[in-house]
């Protein structure tokens, strides 16, 4: 028996010592899940600090025109989370923060790409980011984003040499991240950029955890990659992401560039005016794309409809293209014209039959010239019959004076040669023969369409709310009288957007004597984003210190300096003793031009001053089997073909590169002096500030080709 009860019973302290092995057991068990704990800690801290570091480097993309949404939900799900989702002009980007330590990425043949962490391959670990952009694709088709759009980044804080794509997801270093968002080359119009902004942040909204330390205690510490040493923040500069934009748009066609609008300028294009506003600035600030982009900020403020013209009829029709591509929405509430087919249109509504007839008109100022101006009194004064008929279409009748006082008391803003009282009636009586056999004709030149519309509207009573005038140096005093009448004084109603140093055409006027005042409402914008340094350099030197006329003050004013973002390659001048030469040099650098990597051929540009030589380039270049198409007929649409035109058509435009062909030889070289009698200085100054617009048109590169010998 007593070995029974033996083996029944425990010895003295068992018990004590079975409970203290289990609750050593437990204390070890405890020891280690802390350990796991506060590695999970670390992992966490360390994971928040890469959030917070990635956060900070995703900022500046905010005044890029990005929205970066920060810690959402998954689609469909309380406890997974994506760290940023970023929306704007190249697409949606779902980019996943990373910290992990002694990561690698492996090539093995047709495996594609695998990532390993030490020993172990890690690739799978990115399924679930793929699974979640595969989510939010078909979320955003619903809204009509195409996938292709949707880019999954996963970046790594503490790395600085990793880039790598592993089944659709993109890994990279942080430095890249910006770099590769700004460089995603896709433009969305900022309409459907708010569609998919409400989307996603309908479909993903702010994380919130749910976790409590007691919540915690009882589940098991979830499996984090062991994290490394994260350097301190090495955070973009602003000149970084203004490279880092500028390159994301080299490689896209120039049609993009010309509608990019920089963070700078959006207050200026937002900016609200009591009254008629002027924005000025040198060539390459932007202020065509400033003047597009506030048409459509007026249109989505004000009820009614909106018109952007100028004076060269090629400008309309390419920003009417650019228009729609970056807000569809109020397309159908912005016109785009040129100021004669505002006049004509206004004249038909009217009922008013015009007799415009270009031809005609220039026959019968031929006659005129000839029977009244070459031998009378104003052929004494200038034998050159085009200053005269100049002074007549832009002075006379482009201010639209009414009597003979009224010319005399005319200051002529623009034009150099001074004119007696006897000499100015001499001139008035050419204009009356000019216009007695116009009659006798019933023939109008361009000039007497603005007039006639001019006198058919009165104040306000236009069927638009604003106008928004590019170029406006361009245009007469009667075609700024006319829109302002169209519109009036309301607010934000009248935008002049121009700059007196591109100035092209003779004669001049200034706002007070049309009873137009900007005072206090003008902006001047200084930051050139077109143009390289030596570009830029290089024309300004040609117009030197010549000045012009400002149509705010009527005095000569000198150009607007502008700092300069870009550096490039020296402008080529070539010079040639033949045509020949000249016209196998061009072919050479246009061809070269065509393989060059990142140059698409819409984004070279051949200009010229005359028309006969624009008709000699596209024969020559086609001859060369050189795709060509003439910016007369060009709309902002991309076109596989280099555009060839003169100057006057390439306003308001930009290109790549700019080759400016038949460069007349006394432009480029000291100014000629008058010849016959003809006020030599006032054309040479006006030509090479039309030369000024032609080299400016050029963003990465110039060519000018010169014949030696040749004046004109």
């Amino acid at each position: 028996m007593s070995g029974t009860r033996d083996r029944g019973l425990m010895a003295g302290g068992s018990s004590a010592a079975l409970q203290a092995e289990a609750a050593q057991g437990l204390a070890e068990e405890l020891r280690r899940r802390a350990d796991d704990y506060e590695r999970m800690v670390a992992n966490y801290h360390a994971a928040a600090a890469s959030e917070r570091r990635l956060e900070s480097t995703l900022s500046p993309l905010r005044n890029q025109g990005f929205h970066v949404l920060a810690d959402r939900q998954w689609p469909g799900s309380r406890k997974a989370q994506v760290d940023f989702l970023v929306v704007g002009p190249p697409g949606v980007f779902i980019v996943d923060a990373k910290s992990w330590r002694e990561v690698r990425v492996e090539r093995r043949g047709g495996d594609g790409a695998r990532v390993f962490q030490g020993d172990d391959d890690v690739t799978d670990r990115f399924d679930s980011l793929v699974a979640l952009g595969d989510n939010i694709a078909e979320i955003l088709a619903d809204v009509g984003l195409a996938p292709g759009e949707i880019h999954t980044l996963a970046v790594f804080t503490n790395r600085r040499d990793l880039k790598a794509t592993v089944n659709g997801v993109e890994l990279m270093s942080e430095p890249d991240v910006v770099t590769r968002i700004l460089g995603a080359g896709r433009r969305l119009p900022e309409t459907e950029i708010e569609r998919v902004l409400m989307a996603l942040m309908a479909a993903c909204p702010p994380y919130a955890s749910s976790a409590t330390p007691e919540a915690v205690i009882v589940s098991a510490p979830p499996a984090l990659a062991p994290v490394g040493i994260i350097p301190e923040p090495a955070l973009l500069t602003v000149e970084e992401v203004h490279e880092a934009a500028y390159a994301g748009l080299a490689a896209e066609p120039i049609e993009s560039w010309m509608a990019f609008l920089h963070p700078d300028q959006i207050k200026v294009v937002r900016r609200s005016f009591s009254g008629p506003s002027r924005i000025r600035g040198a060539a390459g600030t932007g202020k065509t794309v400033v003047g597009l982009h506030r048409a459509a900020h007026i249109a989505r403020q004000h009820p009614g409809r909106v018109l952007v013209t100028t004076y060269v009829r090629t400008l309309p029709d390419v920003l009417a293209t650019l228009f729609r591509r970056l807000a569809p929405e109020v397309a159908d509430r912005v016109d785009f014209a040129g100021i004669y087919t505002i006049a004509l249109g206004l004249l038909r509504a009217r009922g008013i039959t015009s007799k415009l007839d270009a031809g005609a008109a220039d026959l019968v100022w031929n006659i005129t010239w000839a029977r009244h101006g070459r031998t009378g009194e104003v052929g004494a004064i200038d034998a050159d019959g085009t200053y005269w008929k100049e002074e007549i279409a832009h002075v006379i009748k482009g201010r639209g004076l009414a009597s003979l006082a009224e010319y005399e008391n005319c200051s002529r803003v623009g034009r150099s040669r001074g004119l007696t009282l006897p000499q100015r009636a001499a001139v008035w009586n050419l204009y009356l023969a000019y216009e007695t056999e116009l009659r006798a004709r019933g023939v109008w030149d361009f000039a007497d369409v603005i007039l006639h519309a001019e006198a058919t509207v009165s104040p306000g009573s236009s069927a638009y709310r604003a106008v928004v005038i590019d170029e406006a140096q361009d245009l007469t005093a009667a075609m700024i009288r006319l829109l302002h009448r169209m519109v009036g004084d309301e607010p934000d109603a009248f935008n002049l957007i121009g700059d007196g140093q591109q100035s092209i055409y003779p004669g001049g006027y200034t706002l007070g004597e049309l009873g137009i005042s900007i005072a206090g409402r003008g902006v001047v914008m200084t930051r050139n984003y077109r143009n390289t340094r030596e570009i830029a350099a290089f024309a300004a030197s040609l117009v030197g210190d010549s000045g012009f006329v400002d149509i705010e003050s009527g005095l000569r004013g000198r150009m607007d300096a502008a700092e300069v973002l870009r550096d490039g390659a020296a402008p080529a001048i070539a010079r040639f003793a033949s045509v020949a030469a000249h016209d196998a040099a061009l072919v050479a650098r246009a061809r070269e031009l065509l393989v060059t990597p990142g140059v698409h051929p819409g984004d070279v540009a051949v200009l010229a001053m005359r028309t006969r030589d624009v008709s000699s380039v596209v024969r020559l270049l086609g001859a060369a089997e050189v795709p060509v198409v003439d910016l007369a007929k060009y709309d902002g649409r991309v076109a596989a073909a280099v555009k060839v035109g003169t100057i006057k058509r390439a306003k308001g435009l930009e290109f790549k590169h700019v080759l400016v062909a038949h460069t007349p030889a006394r432009l480029v070289g000291p100014a000629a002096l008058p010849e016959n009698g003809r006020d030599a200085g006032e054309r040479v100054e006006m030509e090479r500030r039309e030369l000024y617009v032609a080299m400016t048109r050029a963003r990465d590169g110039l060519w000018v080709g010169v014949v030696a010998g040749r004046a004109n």
